[in-house]
């Protein structure tokens, strides 16, 4: 029976990731998450607001504008929140998805009371989330660690 001799250094046994698209099909994928993104929650935000009633002319612009500005401000968080320290990196995302979901919840009709306190839950547990994935996967100036 051949067993594996033991190595010395640490090195790694995957080795690096392969990368299988090229440049461009990285950048076309960087502009396309904000995007289609921005259409299922303009969408989504648009359908909660006429609460299963008819499609008007006023819900359909109601959803291209919060696509768009929802779009743009997922554009900034993904470009600019990287460059940050794994704390405000992880405010930065509970921010933006509590925001997000409150919109979401007070477009549905609900309470304005209901609505600040299910945006502050989910925001609590993205915080807990994300503070703990950037802890375990960044160092303290906010470098990938691999």
């Amino acid at each position: 029976m051949a067993q594996a001799a033991p190595t010395t250094g640490g090195t790694s046994r995957r080795g690096p990731t392969p990368d299988f698209f090229s440049p461009h099909t990285h950048l076309m994928g960087r502009m396309a998450l904000p995007i289609v993104t921005g259409l299922i929650y303009g969408y989504w935000a648009a359908s909660n607001r006429r609460s299963g009633g008819p499609i008007t002319g006023w819900n359909l612009l109601f959803g291209f504008v919060t696509a768009v500005v929802f779009a743009l401000v997922l554009f900034g968080v993904l470009s600019i929140a990287p460059r940050l320290r794994r704390e405000v990196h992880a405010l930065m995302w509970t921010a933006f998805l509590g925001i997000a979901f409150g919109f979401l919840y007070s477009q549905s009709g609900g309470s304005i009371l209901r609505s600040v306190g299910m945006s502050l839950a989910v925001a609590a547990v993205t915080f807990i989330v994300m503070f703990y994935r950037f802890y375990t996967h960044e160092d303290e100036v906010g470098h990938r660690v691999r």
